[in-house]
């Protein structure tokens, strides 16, 4: 028997593992766990338990410290399954701040207090990493690494419950969304015109994809004749400067999405473009040629194009224009234009409809106001209609 559960007191068990033989003495090995309530919660745990044996995610409880814990997490769950540069910020929180002030402190042990007095640190001047108080905003992200840290090990049954979920992170000032009207398209885009990144650009604007979803793009990915683009991965540069290229995290990444008219001319200018590019160097065009890359077809770096952008909204008066406010324009003006949210979702390839409300609802002046006054013309309209069929 590999385990089974001993009953000690009312509401108290103990779950006894057998972890084998020891080959210096021969003797049994065996791992005890004491858990507090019912039965089912023991048996709970001991198929947790169970299941990290047969998967090799095994911890010793009790034993285990959190940065032993984190070190294993970052190793076995967050570069396989993450995306690569959320994998980068988590090991970069995890290594600079997390370890360094919780690391120590048994896995078991870890209370909430523990974290709440961690994030009062980081927010404290100089007492987080001594080089000043954090922002709000970055100890939120320390809370989102923790809490799904913790989420697993629960998942793991290193541990019963999460403590982060007993606290709130902290409030955060949302960044301002910057939408550019119709005028500030037209402006930017002629300013863009002279410069390698106009269909670049052009594509940003018009179909609201994101920087990486835009670099990552193959011809063969485009189809010009039905008007569509599928978008089914991603570029990242990473700190070691590879680039890598990542398919979606989820369902809803992977999409197709209808190119407006103009956007379907623009790119067939620059395909032919990108032809006469090929000639000149003696080359023959590929299908899995990137869309946008350097003359030598190797891809763009993604800081590299942002810095463009910035550099050319400044000069054209739009300073604090950044490229991802592009994907915000293109939300914001369309649901303006009544096209309604699941569209937007869809385009966009958020997970859920809830993000895309959440994003674009406040930005947008006035859909409330339009909402409420078509329903009561709808209402209006029928009662008028009514009225008549009754005078009649």
């Amino acid at each position: 028997m590999r385990g089974h559960i001993v009953k000690r007191y009312k509401n108290s068990y103990t779950i006894v593992l057998n972890l084998g033989t020891d080959p210096s003495t021969g003797k049994r090995k065996q791992q005890w766990v004491s858990i507090k309530g019912t039965k089912r919660d023991a048996e709970k745990r001991l198929a947790g338990l169970l299941h990290q044996m047969d998967t090799g995610t095994f911890m010793k409880p009790g034993k285990t410290t959190l940065g032993e814990f984190l070190e294993r997490w970052l190793k076995d769950y967050t570069w396989p399954d993450l995306g690569p540069r959320t994998a980068e910020g988590y090991e970069s929180i995890v290594r600079r701040h997390l370890i360094p002030k919780l690391g120590k402190i048994l896995l078991i042990q870890l209370k909430p207090e523990h974290i709440q007095e961690y994030y009062s640190d980081c927010l404290s001047e100089g007492r987080c990493d001594g080089k000043g108080g954090l922002d709000p905003l970055t100890v939120r992200h320390h809370h989102m690494a923790l809490h799904r840290a913790l989420q697993i090990a629960v998942k793991w049954g290193v541990i019963g419950n999460n403590p982060a979920d007993a606290i709130d992170p902290p409030r955060f000032q949302r960044s301002e969304i910057r939408i550019m009207s119709e005028d500030d398209i037209q402006t930017f885009l002629e300013a863009a015109r002279l410069t390698p990144y106009y269909t670049l650009f052009y594509l940003a604007l018009f179909t609201g994809m994101r920087r990486s979803e835009l670099l990552a793009l193959r011809w063969s990915d485009v189809d010009l004749p039905l008007g569509q683009i599928s978008v089914n991965r991603s570029l990242h540069h990473l700190q070691d400067r590879s680039l890598v290229f990542r398919t979606p995290k989820t369902a809803k990444g992977r999409r197709t999405i209808a190119l407006p008219p103009s956007a379907a001319l623009v790119l067939r200018e620059h395909k032919k473009k990108q032809g006469d590019m090929h000639l000149l160097l003696g080359t023959l065009p590929q299908e899995s040629d990137l869309v946008f890359s350097q003359p030598d077809g190797a891809a763009l770096l993604p800081d590299t194009v942002s810095h463009v952008w910035s550099k050319l909204a400044k000069r054209i008066g739009m300073e604090g224009t950044r490229l991802h406010d592009a994907r915000h324009t293109h939300a914001s003006l369309m649901l303006k234009q009544g096209i309604h949210p699941k569209v937007v979702q869809e385009r966009l390839g958020h997970a859920s409809i809830q993000t895309t409300l959440d994003t674009y609802s406040h930005v947008v002046p006035g859909l409330q106001e339009a909402a409420a006054a078509r329903f009561d013309e709808a209402f209006t309209g029928r009662n008028k209609t009514m009225t008549k069929e009754k005078v009649g």
